[in-house]
């Protein structure tokens, strides 16, 4: 049935089929039954690709209910529809979920614009942003101001796989104003083994969300030239004071608070440990820096997307328009260590020329 035959119900569709994007599909499509506030269906975008069986992508997640691709041995639920065609999978929804890697929201955002109903409502599980002439834009900020809707965001310790697995995780949802509309989209994504706290405070939940990737790269070179537990805590520390200090001068409304939940610290925590970014990172550092990440990612990720190379480009570009080198050392040695301009030891070697009370550098050469 469509979903105007339930003109009450609320109707969900997921942009993105990737790894994090069959997983959001997977609890969401667990509590569309088990509430009846929204329509049954989702409705989950798939961006087309032909198997090495010669069949397409979306029509055996269809004929197997599993993502055989990107989350293999998942039953994702038979109330989860693979649509290749973008406006069909959102034509009749007014509960937007974006999980697409962040460099392509734009250019969704475009293909949306105008076609969409009325009363929609978004959130981001996406995590990164975009670095414009006049400044950084966070990806909730570009869908809300390109579709003119609301848009919360949903950020967390969340490796997909082990939520897949209906491990134990939590995550937080960031929203500006409607409590109540954070409270449904809470609905939407909770479940016994997967706990969402709402703040209010978008700006900050998105940037741990997009910052910690980056600090993710660093922790892979340490691991990756075996520098050892001291050397990797030390990372991970001046990377969340640096996440921090980044995020309040972009945004001086940023909650202090934001970074103990779980967007925050623990996110750090698991994205240094058992993330892709700190996974490649890794292997980029064993290399010598002499394998591109391109040609990494292309290897070890099986069509999945890094985040945290190229948000470190855009942390970088940040830095570089507003003179803040000085500030930010870390984020910027990961820049320079990622484009092959200094080696993946130089990760530490900065710390010695900064003051521990300030984080002045003097120089990362």
């Amino acid at each position: 049935m469509k979903a105007e035959e339930f003109p009450d119900k609320y109707k969900v569709a997921v942009i993105g089929s990737g790894n994090w994007g069959s997983v959001a599909a997977k609890l969401i499509a667990s509590n569309t039954l088990n509430y009846n506030i929204f329509h049954d269906e989702v409705r989950m975008w798939v961006f087309d690709e032909t198997l090495p069986s010669g069949e397409k992508l979306s029509n055996v997640i269809n004929q197997t209910n599993i993502n055989v691709k990107y989350l293999p041995g998942i039953e994702l639920g038979r109330n989860v529809i693979a649509d290749p065609d973008l406006h069909t999978t959102v034509r009749d929804a007014n509960m937007l979920v974006f999980v697409t890697p962040h460099q392509f929201v734009d250019g969704v955002c475009k293909r949306l614009a105008g076609k969409l109903r009325g009363d929609v409502e978004a959130i981001s599980l996406i995590k990164g942003m975009e670095v414009k002439v006049d400044g950084p834009h966070m990806i909730s900020s570009v869908i809300s101001k390109q579709l003119g809707v609301n848009c919360c965001v949903l950020m967390g310790a969340n490796i997909a796989d082990e939520i897949a697995e209906e491990k134990f995780s939590e995550a937080t949802l960031g929203y500006s104003e409607n409590k109540e509309v954070a409270e449904r989209w809470a609905r939407l994504f909770a479940t016994p083994y997967f706990a969402v706290t709402a703040i209010q405070d978008v700006e900050g939940v998105e940037l741990c969300g997009t910052l910690k990737n980056v600090v993710a790269i660093a922790a892979g070179f340490v691991d990756g030239l075996d520098m050892g537990s001291n050397s990797k805590a030390a990372i991970m520390r001046i990377g969340l004071n640096e996440m921090r200090a980044f995020s309040k001068r972009l945004f001086p409304s940023v909650r202090e608070d934001t970074f103990f939940e779980s967007c925050g610290v623990a996110d750090l925590i698991a994205t240094c440990f058992g993330g892709r970014n700190r996974k490649v990172a890794e292997a980029f550092a064993i290399h010598g820096g002499k394998r591109p990440f391109k040609e990494l990612e292309a290897e070890m990720l099986q069509g999945q997307k890094l985040q945290g190379v190229s948000t470190a480009k855009e942390v970088y570009e940040v830095l570089e328009s507003n003179r803040w080198f000085d500030s930010f050392p870390l984020f910027r040695t990961i820049h320079e260590i990622c484009i092959g301009s200094i080696p993946p030891s130089a990760i530490v070697h900065y710390k010695a020329e900064v003051h521990p009370s300030s984080l002045q550098q003097k120089s990362v050469s």
